[in-house]
């Protein structure tokens, strides 16, 4: 395995390699993004206790809209340069980030993300996770260090996010193929969406492509030969635009790290995802086989 795997992922060999020529600091940030919906894990309370010796911490649900009604919702520029400014992070700094979900790759395909969104493109997202830097035997701490604010320019890439009249003028234009990184049970409807807030289900027309698809079992990234094979085998056209959604816009991050791999950067992900479409879609603009649908 290559050690600069691509822009959008290391390895952990590279990693570890380059925290031994490059102590953590404006050059060189390692980020935490690990949380967890529903709450059955406190991200933060972990990093606290374990993680890459000078990573700060991320977190998913301070750095988004605090005042919108929908679930992690992209900030203000103003409060994304703010956020990660704090973190000691300007426009020159390479960002890694990763989290400790046992799937290898979960919340930091999201905050790779929102980097992308706000202008920043030398970020890229540990290939297998703190789950295997752990397993490799590298090391660890629970010593916190506090960052030198830095200066963090944001510019908003609205290419890269979808909104929900965007998605509903596409159902008659078909400007762009809409994919859903869920679960098949939760696309479909068989199966509960977490936290049960809402019911599942998915918006009309939209296709289906586990985000879990393009991980080992170990957690890593398949590797780029199959990460095509499963957009082709699904009838997705990467030489078309492409808009991802899910249940918070979370796992949709997976599909664009996934595609931006593969050499197509432009990929959107529909922000507000499923969890916005079923508070503000007509009832029967819902696709669901659940059974007790109000």
């Amino acid at each position: 395995m290559s050690q600069l795997l691509s822009r959008a992922l290391v390895s952990i060999n590279w990693l570890s390699e380059a925290l031994k020529t490059c102590k953590p600091g404006p050059a060189l940030r390692v980020l935490d993004a690990s949380f967890y919906y529903p709450p059955i894990r406190d991200g933060r309370k972990e990093y606290e206790e374990v993680h890459i010796p000078g990573a700060l911490y991320f977190d998913i649900d301070e750095c988004k809209d605090l005042g919108s009604p929908y679930e992690v919702m992209v900030p203000s520029e103003a409060y994304f340069a703010k956020y990660v400014g704090n973190l000691g992070i300007n426009n020159e700094t390479h960002v890694v980030i990763y989290d400790a979900d046992q799937v290898g790759v979960y919340y930091s395909a999201r905050a790779w993300w929102m980097f992308r969104v706000f202008g920043h493109s030398k970020v890229s997202v540990l290939n297998g996770g703190f789950r295997n830097w752990v397993k490799q035997g590298l090391p660890v701490t629970s010593e916190v260090v506090k960052p030198k604010p830095e200066l963090f320019q944001a510019v908003l890439n609205p290419s890269l996010v979808k909104t929900f009249e965007d998605i509903q003028r596409n159902r008659n234009t078909k400007e762009f193929q809409l994919v859903d990184s869920r679960s098949e049970g939760r696309y479909k409807g068989t199966e509960p969406e977490p936290g049960e807030v809402i019911f599942p289900g998915h918006i009309p027309g939209s296709l289906n492509l586990p985000f879990t698809s393009f991980l080992t079992e170990e957690g890593f990234e398949k590797s780029p030969d199959e990460m095509m094979q499963l957009f082709q085998e699904r009838g997705i056209d990467l030489s078309k635009p492409l808009t991802i959604t899910c249940r918070r816009g979370v796992t949709a991050c997976q599909l664009a790290l996934a595609s931006f791999i593969l050499g197509k950067e432009d990929t959107a992900v529909y922000d507000g995802s499923w969890f916005e479409w079923f508070h503000r879609a007509k009832p029967e603009d819902r696709v669901t086989l659940w059974k007790d649908k109000k």
